[in-house]
């Protein structure tokens, strides 16, 4: 295990501790997450090492690897995600008429695969071997590893993506520094990560499943993702609610939580979540979109 000795948002070196999480997918070790004492961002510490992290991925349940469409949970999955990827490009489409995009962890492809549908020129990122083959079996695309990211020294971007990716990346500040480097100055970045400071998060506290330890290293609010972007030169554009996520992390923290899928309570908690964010703008997941400051 590696040991976390600054924040990486503020550097300072003042933590407490936060909570302990089981991993439900994998190990089914406990892991901690501290708060930062200066800027209170949350954060795995310790974390596997960079050359073991890998190996938290290796499981059918993770779907975004796998693909799988097992169990009701996965399937109600399948059909939100067929209808967001639609929402996705229609966002593109609405900030820009650029078609240059880099989504970074591609997963099984099929963001990507839906924006080359509607003729953006995709470049795709995916560390995971496994979720590589299998974008190129069901789409006929190839990602490229984690590390061509650093190969990009001429192109430039006008859309960078990472859904639900930010959360995973272990070295934080090199990604979002190599990010600003390779956009275009009018170029946006969309970043979509959960949010612990939302109403789901707060009742289901240590079995909440979006906290999803290890393989989640950052635990961000929307304040602390702000003041990360912005040390990297970053201005927030706009931030959008993701309304479908509290209803699957509902439905996957009730089953940590009881043992059980409980999916009345699980929609109950979902949208009680949903309604008290439209109030606060913290909605169990949320999009940000980022452009660069004028320096």
């Amino acid at each position: 295990m590696k040991r976390i000795d600054s924040c990486p948002i503020c550097s300072k070196s003042t933590f407490s501790p936060f909570l302990e999480c089981k991993d439900y997918t994998v190990s089914l070790d406990t892991f901690s997450i501290v708060k930062c004492g200066n800027c209170d961002f949350a954060f795995t510490n310790p974390i596997p090492e960079d050359s073991k992290i890998g190996s938290y991925y290796e499981s059918e349940k993770y779907i975004s690897h796998s693909n799988t469409s097992k169990g009701i949970v996965n399937r109600l999955y399948q059909l939100v995600r067929n209808y967001t990827l639609k929402k996705k490009i229609n966002l593109l489409q609405s900030l820009s008429g650029n078609k240059d995009l880099l989504d970074i962890g591609s997963g099984t492809g099929e963001f990507i695969n839906q924006a080359q549908d509607y003729n953006f020129k995709v470049k795709g990122i995916e560390p995971s071997e496994t979720a590589r083959k299998k974008g190129e079996e069901n789409y006929g695309l190839l990602a490229n590893e984690e590390k061509a990211i650093n190969r990009f020294s001429d192109q430039k971007f006008g859309f960078i993506t990472m859904w639900h990716v930010l959360e995973h990346v272990y070295h934080l500040n090199d990604r979002i520094a190599e990010i600003y480097r390779i956009l275009k100055d009018d170029g946006y970045v969309i970043i979509a990560v959960p949010n612990h400071t939302s109403y789901d998060a707060k009742h289901y506290k240590e079995f909440w499943a979006a906290y999803d330890l290890p393989r989640h290293l950052y635990h961000f609010s929307p304040n602390t993702i702000e003041k990360l972007f912005q040390k990297h030169h970053f201005t927030l554009h706009k931030t959008i609610p993701m309304k479908f996520d509290s209803f699957y992390v509902s439905m996957l923290s009730e089953k940590y939580k009881t043992g059980k899928s409980n999916l009345m309570k699980a929609f109950w908690i979902g949208l009680k979540s949903n309604l008290k964010a439209n109030n606060s703008s913290t909605f169990s997941s949320q999009i940000y979109i980022f452009r660069k400051t004028k320096i």
